[in-house]
C-alpha cells in the first residue's frame, strides 16, 4: 500500500517537473494526493492488497490498476463538474496519471520479486501428510509421514489429536493425502482443526472436476463452466468492436495495396475462406488474404505449411511473414464469429506429427468454450508454425484452456500489446 502511494505521488511529482521545473506548491501534485484515499479505498475494496496478489503478481497488477482507474475516472468527472482544472497544467496532470500506471505496475512487479526471494515462493504456510501414499509436493510446502510421526484419522484418541494440533500449528493450509478408505475420517478430523484443510482425491482426476455443487442434498462435480457471464460477454464484444471497427478504417488503404499486390501476382481470389472450429465447437468460414497459389491451397489444412513451401505465392511469402494475411480475420470479429483475443480456430484436417489434434489430446474441444481470436495468450508465447510434434499441440493448448480459466478485459489488453511483439516471428512462414 505505502508503494502504490509513493507511485502515484512520484508520477504526478514528475509531471510537474517535467512542465514547470519543480515540484513545490503546485496544485498538479494536489490531484495526487486528493486521488490516493479514493484509490487506496478501492483497491482495498477489490482485494488488491489480499493473499492472492502475493501468489499472483498479475492478480494485484489488475486489481491495482482497475483501482487507480476508477480512482481518477471519478476525479475527473467531479473536477469537471466543479471546473476545478481549468488552472493546472494538462500535460503535467496527463504526465502523472499515466505515470501512476506505469510505477504502480513496476513497483508491484518488484514488491513480488522481493517476496518469492524471501518466501521462496511460498507466501503461506504449507503442510502435507502422507498417509500410506505418494504423491507429486511443492518444494515450498512441509511434508511430513503420518505414520512416522504416529498420526492416524482417529477421531477417539484425544492424544493423537492433540499431536495433530501441534503439527497444524501455525499452518495456513494441510493438505491430507491418503487412501480413499480414509478419506472420511480424515475429513471429520480437519473439520474441528481450525484451518484451511483439503483431502487429495484422485479418483476424480478423470472428469476433470473443477467445482463441487449440491443437487437434493447430494454432492456434484463441476466439471465445465458454461459461458461467460452476460456481462463479461458484453465487455468482451464491446472490447472486439472497439478495436476492430478502427482498425479496418485504419488499415483499409494496407488491405487495398495487399489485395492489389495477390491480384497482380498471382490468378485466383483475394480471399481465402476456410472451414475452422469455433466456440462451441460449431464450424465457421475464417477469412484470410490468399498467399499460396489457387490450384494449390489446402482446404482442409491437413498440410502443415513449411519453410520455404512451393505452394507460397511470392507476395503470400512477405504476408504471412508479417502476419498481414491474418488482417481478414477483423471482419470475422465484426461479423461476430471471432474475437480479437482468444484461442486460435484450427482447420479440421490439422495434425499434430501424424494424428489429428483431437486425437492427441482429448482437452482438445475444451478450448472451444469461448470465440476463437487473432490473436491469443499462446501466440505470444511464441507458439507458432507447423505442429511437427505432439509437444507442439500440447503447449498450445496448455496455453488455450490457461487463458480460459483466467479471463479478464485487463489480459485481453496485455496479450493484445504483447502482439506487437511476435507479429513477425521465426515461426510464421
Amino acid at each position: 500500500m505505502l508503494l502504490d502511494a509513493l507511485a502515484v505521488l512520484a508520477a504526478f511529482g514528475l509531471g510537474s517537473l517535467v512542465r514547470f521545473g519543480d515540484v513545490s506548491g503546485r496544485s498538479e501534485v494536489d490531484i495526487g494526493i486528493a486521488a490516493l484515499p479514493l484509490f487506496i479505498g478501492t483497491a482495498l475494496n477489490s482485494g488488491a492488497y489480499s493473499i492472492d496478489v502475493l501468489r499472483t503478481t498479475r492478480v494485484g497488477i489488475s486489481r491495482a490498476l482497475g483501482a487507480l482507474l476508477f480512482a481518477f475516472g471519478s476525479l475527473l468527472l467531479l473536477f469537471y463538474y466543479l471546473r476545478i482544472l481549468q488552472d493546472v497544467s494538462r500535460l503535467a496532470v496527463s504526465v502523472g496519471m499515466a505515470g501512476s500506471f506505469v510505477l504502480v505496475a513496476a513497483f508491484r512487479m518488484l514488491f513480488a520479486t522481493a517476496t518469492h526471494r524471501a518466501t521462496g515462493g511460498g507466501v503461506t504456510s504449507e503442510l502435507i501428510i502422507l498417509d500410506h501414499i505418494t504423491c507429486p509436493t511443492p518444494s515450498s510446502a512441509q511434508v511430513i509421514d503420518a505414520a512416522e510421526n504416529e498420526l492416524r484419522p482417529d477421531l477417539r484418541d484425544p492424544l493423537m489429536l492433540d499431536r495433530l494440533a501441534k503439527w497444524l500449528k501455525g499452518v495456513d493450509r494441510v493438505v491430507i493425502a491418503c487412501r480413499p478408505e480414509a478419506q472420511r475420517s480424515w475429513a471429520l478430523m480437519l473439520k474441528g482443526a481450525n484451518i484451511h484443510g483439503e483431502v487429495v482425491a484422485t479418483e476424480f482426476d478423470a472428469v476433470g472436476a473443477i467445482g463441487v455443487n449440491t443437487l437434493c442434498g447430494r454432492t456434484t462435480l463441476q466439471v465445465s463452466t458454461g459461458p461467460l457471464s452476460l456481462r463479461n460477454r458484453m465487455v468482451k464484444r464491446l472490447f472486439d468492436l472497439a478495436f476492430a471497427v478502427p482498425a479496418l478504417i485504419l488499415l483499409a488503404p494496407m488491405l487495398l495495396i495487399t489485395a492489389l499486390a495477390i491480384k497482380l501476382d498471382s490468378r485466383g481470389p483475394v480471399f481465402f475462406r476456410q472451414m475452422r472450429v469455433g466456440r462451441g465447437n460449431e464450424l465457421f468460414a475464417v477469412f484470410k488474404f490468399r498467399s499460396m497459389h489457387v490450384d494449390r491451397c489446402d482446404a482442409d489444412g491437413s498440410v502443415s505449411t513449411r519453410r520455404d513451401d512451393d505452394r507460397i505465392t511470392r507476395v503470400g511469402a512477405f504476408i504471412r511473414r508479417t502476419s498481414i494475411d491474418e488482417l481478414p480475420q477483423l471482419l470475422n470479429v465484426l461479423f461476430g464469429s471471432m474475437s480479437i483475443v482468444g484461442p486460435r480456430p484450427h482447420a479440421l484436417g490439422s495434425l499434430a506429427g501424424q494424428q489429428l489434434f483431437w486425437d492427441v489430446d482429448e482437452r482438445y474441444w475444451h478450448r472451444h468454450a469461448l470465440k476463437p481470436g487473432i490473436t491469443g495468450l499462446a501466440q505470444v508465447r511464441g507458439f507458432r508454425g507447423a505442429t511437427y510434434r505432439r509437444d507442439d499441440l500440447t503447449r498450445r493448448l496448455q496455453a488455450d484452456l490457461e487463458y480460459i480459466a483466467g479471463w479478464s478485459v485487463w489480459r485481453d489488453f496485455k496479450i493484445l500489446l504483447s502482439t506487437i511483439t511476435v507479429v513477425v516471428h521465426k515461426n510464421a512462414y
